[in-house]
């Protein structure tokens, strides 16, 4: 019986951490590198958003980044696109959210695009973005697009490189402590 009491103990303390749905800032970035030249792909599907979610407007928070859009801007070697910061749960479960900027077209938007996030070790994300343009009639004619995958560390900022469009993303927990920095000299 000690012998299964132990064994129980022990597969308790080994067996993965449950990752409950808890409330993070997600915050990004979408930049076209200029010295890349632009693919143009097929214009952007009307469905563009798939059913995602659309982040309720209340959600949005102010962007914590601005410096480093003011840095990418100052360069000349990046057009910043798009900054935008929100809050939402996180889980296990994966959640897709729609994201779009500028004035709406006939359900499309000058810059829109989804969000697949999904939380363990690492978070699971998913970007599937389009900057479109527009003919004179309101219709998208041409689209460029980043469609990339990725782990992306939680707390720290990260850089989805989709060749001439990149997406820096940082995803920060609002309930878990912060973590604590590591020393710059490691004791023997």
């Amino acid at each position: 019986m000690r012998l299964f009491r132990s064994l129980t103990l022990l597969m308790t303390l080994v067996a993965p951490t449950a990752f409950a749905d808890d409330l993070y800032q997600v915050e990004m970035i979408l930049v076209r590198q200029n010295a890349v030249p632009a693919i143009v792909s097929r214009a952007a599907p009307e469905d563009w958003d798939a059913g995602a979610k659309r982040i309720d407007p209340e959600s949005f928070r102010t962007p914590s980044l601005n410096p480093e859009v003011e840095k990418l801007t100052a360069s000349n070697d990046y057009s910043v696109l798009m900054h935008k910061a929100w809050q939402q749960m996180l889980g296990e479960s994966p959640v897709k959210v729609a994201i779009s900027d500028g004035k709406e077209q006939f359900g499309q938007f000058p810059i829109e695009g989804t969000l697949d996030l999904k939380l363990g070790r690492f978070t699971d994300v998913g970007a599937d973005f389009w900057v479109n343009q527009f003919n004179a009639d309101g219709l998208v004619t041409a689209s460029e697009r980043l469609k990339q995958e990725s782990h992306t560390k939680n707390g720290q900022l990260n850089f989805l490189d989709a060749g001439h469009l990149g997406l820096l993303i940082k995803i920060t927990s609002l309930t878990a402590p912060a973590p604590r920095e590591a020393p710059e000299v490691v004791p023997d």
